[in-house]
């Protein structure tokens, strides 16, 4: 039996949140009363997240409710094939969602100078050879 393509993307944009977020499987199930399993099985969309949770799990992560639909083709049942229902929900294969690339924003996140944040994001531009052409 394939999960419903809703149910996947909305599973897709929980886990990416919830890794942004800094906050494990465990605690997110401790704080809506529920086992990390629970929360596994909502992130794989092989479980049906209702209105109430998930508004409870917006809360939680601090974004909208509507944050969970957001991107999601017009027609999410044609839209994809069932088979491929979480690669297209784009998260699991971009770069945005590699835990290093969270670890790493996370990180540069707690530098509380905004100085020595703004020379360490020149410095990494600089490394990785894009141009700030919005330079001032």
């Amino acid at each position: 039996m394939s999960h419903h393509p809703v149910d996947v993307y909305v599973g897709s944009r929980i886990k990416h949140q919830r890794t942004v977020s800094g906050i494990s499987q465990e605690k997110l199930g401790s704080e809506l009363g529920l086992t990390f399993q629970q929360v596994q099985k909502y992130e794989k969309g092989a479980n049906r997240v209702g209105a109430s949770r998930l508004f409870q799990i917006s809360k939680i992560l601090n974004v909208s409710p509507a944050f969970f639909f957001e991107g999601m083709p017009e027609d999410p049942v044609n839209g994809y094939s069932p088979g491929m229902a979480e690669e297209s929900a784009g998260f699991e294969h971009d770069n945005l969602s590699k835990r290093e690339t969270l670890e790493l924003v996370r990180a540069y996140y707690k530098i509380d100078d905004t100085d020595v944040r703004k020379r360490i994001f020149d410095l990494i531009k600089s490394i990785g050879g894009q141009e700030d052409e919005g330079a001032e």
